[in-house]
């Protein structure tokens, strides 16, 4: 018979190094956790997009999808809102109920830097702490005896740092460069007269054009998240597999272009999370899964087309246990006093608030031990309504 750990090595091809990452972890538990991390900070005005606000046109002109109705357009949810065109299979799981997104969704932090928002979003805190909450919620469990986690991976994730012991794995091989990766570093060489046409006659060699190099297909990249979080699926509904598992995304951080550059990464995260749910089988019914990033973006189109470092975005929780088919959070408006700082989605609901009911519903964790995976925040009450009861 195979072992949790033979059956991980045996994942090796499927879950190569690359732009998309795993950590999983045992716990005495036949309910399932997982948490996504996109990490650039994914512009949750692009991916849920509010197009009734009457603001948003003015606001962000050429970014936004075609009314639902059209081809090309958006997925309708409800009359209000709509789904960016590339997640198809996130809007079939709205319409069977098992996913919901909560707008105006943030954080603690406030300053816009990636480094540190990315280290306040795994801490649970609104500064850099040497443990991730996960861990700390996956020590608060009852523990079975080979309930160590498992961090697939040259290094584990904060999020998963911490008291509970974490081993790690990398796999063999290397990974194909993502089509992000090339073009940030185009963008980033483009003004230098020798390693700018250097770079570009280096990437039209190999098939690439100044009118593609945005919005190839990633098909081919066999580290792609599809194939990891397939994989994430097949470990977590193992009998005695992990039962909460900690994936990465990156790509997320569109500056310029946003309107060709989003929908890639948006696919990605679309057939990531199908695949997630196609492979746990049966066990995705006791599976919640929360999607979240760093922050939002602007509301208003840059002068490159893209948007820049924001305050509020969306997050996502879905999952056969999940209570979805609906919007979740407070929608604080897009008019020009409505918003933070006069530049970003004004926050209404915190994360750790979310992360908690989730935490709360699948595990039965109460406030005590929620204080110790989150710390100094008493005073966030566990989001209710997220789970079916």
């Amino acid at each position: 018979m195979l072992t949790r750990r033979s059956a991980l090595l045996g994942l090796g091809t499927a879950v190569a190094l690359g732009r998309s990452r795993l950590a999983l972890a045992q716990a005495a538990t036949d309910r399932r956790f997982v948490v996504v991390i996109l990490r650039g900070a994914m512009d949750g005005l692009g991916a849920v997009v509010p197009y009734g606000d009457p603001e948003l046109t003015d606001l962000r002109g050429a970014l936004v999808p075609p009314d639902p109705g059209r081809p090309d357009g958006l997925h309708d949810l409800g009359g209000r809102f709509g789904l960016h065109p590339a997640l198809v299979n996130l809007h079939a799981m709205y319409a069977a109920g098992t996913f919901a997104p909560i707008h105006a969704v943030a954080g603690p932090y406030r300053m816009r830097s990636h480094f540190e928002a990315q280290d306040c979003l795994e801490s649970g805190a609104d500064h850099r702490m040497t443990s991730g909450w996960l861990n700390r919620a996956v020590a608060a469990l009852p523990r079975t005896p080979d309930s160590e986690a498992l961090a697939v991976g040259v290094t584990v994730p904060l999020l998963l740092r911490g008291g509970a012991e974490v081993g790690t794995w990398a796999p063999h091989g290397n990974a194909t460069p993502s089509v992000d990766m090339y073009a940030r570093i185009t963008e980033l060489n483009a003004p230098d007269p020798v390693t700018g046409p250097a770079i570009g006659e280096g990437l039209r060699a190999r098939g690439f054009s100044d009118a593609t190099l945005y919005n190839l297909p990633q098909a081919s990249n066999r580290a792609g998240f599809p194939a990891l979080a397939a994989a994430a699926g097949k470990l977590l509904a193992a009998p005695r597999g992990p039962r909460i598992a900690a994936l990465e995304l990156d790509g997320w951080d569109t500056h310029a272009a946003q309107a060709t550059r989003l929908p890639n990464p948006l696919r990605q995260l679309d057939a990531g999370l199908a695949a997630l749910a196609e492979n746990l089988g049966p066990a995705w019914a006791q599976t919640a899964v929360l999607v979240m990033t760093e922050f939002g973006r602007t509301a208003r189109i840059n002068g490159t087309g893209g948007t820049d470092h924001g305050t509020a975005g969306v997050a996502f929780v879905l999952g056969g246990a999940v209570a979805g088919g609906r919007i979740l959070g407070t929608w604080p408006g897009l008019n020009p006093t409505q918003l933070f700082e006069n530049r970003d989605l004004a926050p209404t609901s915190d994360l750790r608030a979310v992360a908690k009911g989730l935490l709360a519903g699948q595990f039965g964790l109460g406030a005590p031990a929620l204080t110790q995976v989150f710390p100094d925040s008493a005073s966030v009450e566990p989001m209710g309504g997220l789970l079916r009861t």
